[in-house]
């Protein structure tokens, strides 16, 4: 086989192709000499070799965790995290399998971030928890050229007997906030009332007019039986009118 074409066959398996979202870790001799940009690029075969690495952003869904929160209460908690390789040669040299080194760390550091906080935090305090976790990934994983952009809370999942202590609290609650509700509007009603009282007391005929319009909102309905309370005082003022009318007419008489 001619010169030419051996050489041209070994350059053509020497070219190797690094896309665009991607770098190549050249190695020659077993020693790391260069980054590969984007493009064709010539790894002679035997001497050199690469490694391709994605520099994309990559989302890492990290399975359940079962952890116990601070108050002793046992959760299961997932999450997802957002990472990308910042250098490449840290990610080849500095970790093997750093896809799968992040993942474990993501789920050690999980599990000690939901036993740091209170079963109340935990739920209502997501993102706070979820900015822990990352800024404890991020440093960890800094040696290996990794950036974590973001970690996401997906879900939390409570044992049912914990489901159950819960609801009946949000009852109590509501309840709680019912009653309060009542007794401050009974307290605003009093208030009004006693000051209607007052006014009425401080005008005359004030109280008898209300007694008469009290009488003809009852009476329009003819369902209705009225029980009327007269006050003694007129009872006894019809018995002195009456006895003064007796005395009249026995004077007309005796004249």
């Amino acid at each position: 086989m001619p010169l030419g074409i051996i050489i041209f066959i070994i350059l053509l398996i020497s070219i190797k192709q690094i896309n665009e979202y991607e770098k190549g870790v050249k190695f020659t001799l077993g020693k790391y000499t260069g980054i590969m940009q984007p493009g064709w690029r010539l790894v002679i075969p035997i001497f050199q070799s690469y490694r391709k690495v994605d520099l994309r952003v990559k989302a890492v869904d990290v399975p359940n965790q079962e952890a116990i929160t601070k108050d002793n209460i046992s959760v299961s908690v997932n999450a997802v995290i957002y990472y990308k390789v910042i250098h490449a040669e840290k990610a080849i040299l500095g970790v093997e399998r750093f896809y799968y080194a992040i993942s474990q760390l993501a789920q050690t550091t999980m599990r000690n971030a939901v036993g740091g906080v209170s079963l109340d935090e935990l739920l209502s305090e997501r993102e706070s928890v979820s900015e822990n976790i990352r800024k404890v990934i991020d440093v960890a994983s800094d040696p290996w050229g990794i950036k974590v952009d973001n970690v996401e809370l997906k879900d939390i999942t409570l044992p049912e007997e914990m489901k159950r202590v819960i609801g009946r609290q949000a009852e109590a609650e509501r309840e709680k906030r019912s009653l309060i509700i009542k007794a401050e509007g009974e307290k605003i009603a009093a208030k009004n009332m006693a000051e209607a009282a007052q006014a009425l007391s401080a005008s005359t005929g004030a109280l008898h007019l209300r007694t008469l319009q009290s009488i003809n909102d009852i009476s329009s309905d003819q369902s209705n039986t009225i029980v009327f309370a007269v006050p003694l005082e007129v009872l006894r003022a019809f018995e002195g009118i009456s006895k003064n009318n007796k005395l009249l007419i026995k004077s007309d008489q005796e004249k």
